[in-house]
Parts: C-alpha cells; sequence; structure tokens
C-alpha cells in the first residue's frame, strides 16, 4: 500500500469532470496540493513527446485521466482524431513515466474497450473476445492498448502499471455541450430546454432498447483513488455500479425530474450503439474494497440540479 501523502503525483486531466474530483479526493486523504500536479493541455500538450518527459519529470505516482472523448456523435465523426490522439497520449506518457523511474502508473481505460457482444455482466476476462461496438472501437482500441503496454512494462521492467476499466460517467461539471457530451447530460440538457422553451416534444435517437451502466463521478474518483493506494497487480479492473438501466427508462426519469410535459419521440434510423453494458464488479471490491455508494436517481437530481445553476 502506498501512502499518498508521501508521493508527488501528477494528475493528467485533473482539471477534468473526473480528474477534478480525483484531485479532492487526493487533497482529502492529506495530499498537500504543492504536491499534486495538474499540466494544463494549453500549455503543455501530452501529444507531444518533449511535453510528457516534462510532466513526469520528479513525479512518484502518476494517473492518467486526460483523453478526447465524446458521445456517439462525436465518435463516428472524429474516429481518427479520438484513435491517434489518446493513442499518443497515452503511451508516450507511460514511456516517459517509466524512463523517469515512476514508481507507479495508473491508466484509465474505458468501457468502450469490451467486445459489441460480451456475455453481461462484463468480467475482465472477456476483453479480448470480439472486436468492439464499431462506433466507439477507434477510441476503445487506442484505450485499451494501454492495457498491453501495461502488461509487457510490468513483464520486461517491473514498472508497477495498473489499468482501470470505468463505465459511463456523469455527475456534476460534466459536459454539456451538444456535439460532445455522453447520454446523460445529453438528455439533461435537452429536456431543460425543451421545458425552457415549450416544446411540445424531444426528439431521441435509437429505440430506446439499449441498457448501460453508469457510474457517479464522484464514486468513480474514489475507486481511483483507492486503486492508486492498494493495487498493484497486472489484471486489468472494473469500475462500475453492478446495475444496469434501459435507455428508455433513463429517458423516462429525466423527463419527470426536469417536469417535462411533452412527447417523446424515437428516432429509429439512428444507432442504438452497443446492445447492453454492466461491469462485473467483483475484482474492485475483493481487491481494494471499492464499492459503489451513489443512488442513482439522486445522482441524477444532484447532476440536473448542477446544470440547472451552471447554463451554458
Amino acid at each position: 500500500m502506498i501512502d499518498l501523502t508521501k508521493q508527488k503525483i501528477l494528475v493528467t486531466g485533473g482539471a477534468g469532470f473526473l480528474g477534478s474530483f480525483v484531485v479532492k479526493k487526493l487533497l482529502a486523504r492529506g495530499v498537500s496540493p504543492k504536491n499534486i500536479t495538474i499540466p494544463r493541455s494549453k500549455k503543455m500538450d501530452l501529444r507531444q513527446w518533449p511535453n510528457c518527459l516534462k510532466a513526469v519529470k520528479n513525479q512518484d505516482l502518476v494517473i492518467h485521466l486526460a483523453g478526447n472523448v465524446g458521445g456517439i456523435g462525436y465518435n463516428r465523426n472524429n474516429s481518427g482524431t479520438l484513435f491517434y490522439e489518446n493513442l499518443m497520449m497515452g503511451i508516450q506518457l507511460m514511456e516517459a513515466a517509466r524512463q523517469a523511474s515512476v514508481k507507479k502508473f495508473v491508466a484509465i481505460g474505458t468501457v468502450c474497450a469490451y467486445p459489441k457482444f460480451t456475455p453481461i455482466p462484463f468480467k475482465e476476462s472477456d476483453l479480448w473476445i470480439g472486436y468492439p461496438e464499431e462506433t466507439n472501437a477507434p477510441y476503445g482500441l487506442a484505450k485499451k492498448i494501454l492495457l498491453v503496454q501495461a502488461q509487457a512494462y510490468r513483464q520486461q521492467y517491473g514498472f508497477n502499471a495498473v489499468y482501470l476499466l470505468p463505465v459511463n460517467l456523469y455527475g456534476p461539471g460534466d459536459n454539456f455541450d451538444e456535439a460532445r457530451s455522453h447520454v446523460i447530460p445529453a438528455l439533461i440538457r435537452k429536456f431543460c430546454e425543451a421545458k425552457k422553451n415549450n416544446q411540445k416534444k424531444v426528439e431521441i435517437w435509437g429505440t430506446g432498447g439499449a441498457s448501460r451502466e453508469f457510474l457517479y463521478v464522484e464514486d468513480a474518483a474514489e475507486a481511483i483513488v483507492l486503486a492508486a493506494e492498494k493495487y498493484d497487480k497486472a489484471e486489468p479492473v472494473n469500475i462500475g455500479a453492478g446495475r444496469e438501466i434501459k435507455i428508455r427508462d433513463l429517458v423516462k426519469l429525466i423527463s419527470k425530474l426536469t417536469s417535462y410535459q411533452g412527447r417523446i419521440i424515437w428516432d429509429k434510423t439512428k444507432p442504438d450503439g452497443q446492445p447492453r453494458r454492466m461491469l462485473d464488479t467483483a475484482l474492485a471490491k475483493k481487491e481494494f474494497s471499492f464499492e459503489a455508494k451513489t443512488d442513482f436517481e439522486e445522482g441524477v437530481k444532484k447532476t440536473i440540479r448542477w446544470y440547472v445553476q451552471h447554463p451554458l
């Protein structure tokens, strides 16, 4: 177990949605603010090798959260960019960390790395049984390569790199941008705007038949910090809530919580994405005692409240 209060910690993406919660968790554990480094993408572009070398200098622990990510539409329209940027950031940063003798590297993968038709619940051992869902494959595979790198570096160099696989996150501070948001922030924005503008109907992509698992961002941050403290093995670990919800039920919940009274129209010409997603979360509980704490409806309420208080 690592005593985080005695480490110099680099948190890439530390000013972002998930990263800001990870930083809060580190501070709550007594880590001094002067021991936490958050590189900003404008000044330190991690797609560039010299910046990766600079970022890891004199660091003990790297938590790599930076990435280029979006929802189905964004992923489909930017597949090459997403593949290249996420791959280059990750592999260069891990190699720079190895060269700098960083003690531990926590790599954050994605549920999009799982094969399209993985049996439910997704087990870590199923990660390589097929190809990911097509719209998410370039992003998912770029992140999955970091697992290969982490395991290879552990085998050849004894480098302590661990790999976590979180599900879709949601919560206050999420990205509500129309082009890049994931399903929960996209729906919250859609219903809030429809209510404000007295729209008689709201159109939603797909059939509503797909299911997803969602994890409140603060729970995800806790899991990452626990793994940074306690987990030192080669096997990837799922980070999730261990429950799924159909998109149509999610839509009903958000329309209810935003008090929207109009009609919901399903555009069945648009993709559903992966048919089902839900993680087996037993390994995270066993290895570093992580269990999601936040009730789903309560988490969605908090997210709506935040969005209403921070209009775009």
